[in-house]
């Protein structure tokens, strides 16, 4: 999952993106409000880390603009604003969650899993597909019960797959979910990940579909 942190204070930033990308996600940094509502234009994120007292733009007034141009995607309020006030203001303006700082990673991970399962309509925490699951909180993945040791990238490329079942994701949308900004892209790389996957999974898990991209599998179909 691809996630923008919008916060001011570079070693906050820091802190929490090196443990978000330990625990597997892709994080891009942002440091005021109008960056945050730059990126989000141009780039399709899973969900939001927002602080609120920001330069530019306030927290508020980017959640707003957020909801008032019909963006849907979750946001978590991370801030030192602890008063009822505060998070109601927040709420109301569109937060999904809110976090006060100072605050424990695995809790912050946890939240955002919540959210994002919630976005996507489920509401049990582990993703089932056929005889496949996904665990997004242990980052295991099991095939008729039995556990698949996969690499970090292979399991996000297949969480993005089993987050829209059915759908065909083209190679750049799942580049776009296993990369930040900076990082390095080969052109062959999403290729190298679906053989992995492919190879480890057996059958016909994940499907390609010529000239526009990859699914995963109906479920009860890659037998």
């Amino acid at each position: 999952m691809r996630i923008l942190l919008v916060e001011d204070d570079r070693m906050i930033a820091e802190a929490v993106s090196k443990g978000l990308r330990q625990d597997g996600w892709t994080v891009d940094w942002v440091a005021d409000g109008q960056q945050a509502l730059n990126a989000v234009d141009l780039q399709p994120y899973d969900g939001v880390l927002l602080d609120l007292g920001l330069p530019k733009r306030d927290g508020i007034d980017v959640l707003r603009t957020l909801r008032a141009a019909g963006k849907t995607l979750p946001v978590l309020v991370v801030t030192a604003r602890d008063a009822v006030k505060e998070r109601v203001l927040g709420l109301d303006a569109g937060a999904d969650d809110y976090l006060v700082k100072p605050f424990e990673l695995d809790e912050l991970a946890a939240r955002m899993r919540a959210l994002l399962r919630r976005h996507a309509g489920r509401s049990e925490p582990v993703i089932r597909h056929g005889a496949l699951t996904l665990d997004p909180a242990a980052h295991a993945v099991s095939l008729d019960e039995r556990p698949v040791p996969l690499s970090a990238r292979e399991y996000a490329l297949l969480e993005a797959l089993l987050m829209r079942p059915g759908a065909v994701l083209s190679k750049s949308q799942l580049e776009e979910k296993l990369y930040g900004w900076g990082e390095e892209v080969s052109s062959n790389t999403v290729e190298v990940y679906i053989h992995g996957l492919r190879k480890k999974l057996g059958g016909d898990w994940i499907r390609t579909v010529r000239g526009v991209g990859y699914m995963v599998a109906p479920a009860g179909a890659a037998q």
